[in-house]
């Protein structure tokens, strides 16, 4: 076993969440006649998705116009008396205040109208965000309002998504100055990397990176939160799911990787069979870290040195005799084989 650079791997469970929730709610009280989209499915920004009677505010609307016009025609009669009083001082001064009297009562209802026309406009009720739209909360005929703001439906946006983490406060501290005291190395543009596992083991084929870390520690759990970003091209990725993250964050110097097929797990932890300085084989209690490209990790039980069986283990015994013998020409030193007496069993050391 000889030290090396090894990824630094941090193995947390993780949420699936979308990047933009929209919650779709009534802006105006009315009777809901039709819903104009399938549910679960795609929607642009601006698309409709219901129409509320607009009978009711359409006859308001008509009612503030005429009301407009009577203020405009208004106006325009107290502007005449204006300029035919202008000569008489007296009177001239009254005509002028009826006269701008009359001009903002012409733009208070205008701002009636503007308002009148909102609201019409939102008996149309339309997508704020594009993203995929969830089911109707309502159907048709029934009385939505605005005063309460009947929540319609959900629109998600899944394409990219996020995906957020607890890391441990003591965890995070101890990377931190891991990284400020050269142990870890991150790559050069200062990116961690996040790969993900679905929870029947098979693994997503795109990698993330982290977007987001508290410099917080929330107070119940001592944690702090991490979010990274992942592209989501074919949906594959949903909210509200759980995952297994591994966050590659940098690379430790003088590592320590055996190969998967020389580890034995257990209930307690994995083992290796290692070579003492008796010649015989050993069995060596580990701690593991993360499996990268098909090799353990090691974070305790061996060190730099170390001859770590890596074949024929179904046959080994705590005890039994192993000579170490050179491979043929031309392999890798790193690669040999244990030859023991005729009694005992054989296995490759690494």
């Amino acid at each position: 076993i000889a030290s090396q650079s090894v990824p630094n791997v941090i193995e947390l469970p993780g949420r699936v969440e979308p990047v933009r929730v929209a919650e779709v709610r009534a802006r105006v009280t009315g009777i809901v006649q039709q819903r104009l989209y399938e549910e679960g499915t795609d929607v642009r920004a601006g698309q409709p998705l219901f129409r509320i009677d607009p009978r009711e505010l359409r006859a308001s609307y008509a009612q503030t116009q005429a009301a407009l016009q009577r203020a405009q025609a208004t106006a325009a009669n107290a502007r005449a008396v204006v300029d035919r009083y202008r000569p008489l001082v007296e009177e001239y001064d009254a005509a002028l205040a009826a006269s701008r009297e009359a001009q903002a009562n012409v733009a208070q209802i205008r701002a009636q109208l503007e308002a009148s026309s909102l609201q019409l406009g939102y008996t149309t009720v339309r997508a704020p965000i594009a993203g995929r739209v969830g089911r109707a909360q309502v159907t048709e005929g029934a009385l939505v309002s605005q005063a309460e703001g009947t929540l319609m439906t959900r629109i998600e946006q899944i394409s990219p998504v996020y995906v957020s983490f607890a890391q441990a406060a003591s965890e995070v501290i101890r990377i931190r100055r891991a990284i400020a005291a050269g142990e870890i190395d991150l790559d050069e543009n200062d990116r961690v990397e996040v790969r993900l596992t679905f929870s029947d083991g098979t693994e997503y084929p795109v990698s993330g990176f982290i977007d987001f870390l508290a410099y917080s520690v929330d107070q119940e759990t001592g944690t702090v939160e991490l979010r990274a970003e992942f592209p989501n091209p074919q949906n594959l990725l949903l909210p509200g799911e759980f995952v297994r993250a591994r966050i590659f964050a940098g690379q430790v110097q003088n590592g320590l990787t055996v190969p998967q097929r020389a580890v034995s797990l257990t209930e307690t932890g994995g083992t290796v069979f290692v070579v003492d300085r008796e010649g015989k084989a050993a069995v060596r209690p580990v701690e593991l870290g993360a499996m990268v490209e098909g090799r353990w990790i090691v974070e305790s039980g061996i060190r730099a040195g170390d001859r770590v069986i890596v074949s024929n283990l179904q046959k080994l015994r705590p005890g039994a005799p192993v000579k170490v013998v050179d491979g043929p020409t031309g392999r890798s030193p790193a690669k040999r084989t244990a030859q023991p007496p005729r009694s005992a069993s054989t296995g490759g050391v690494e």
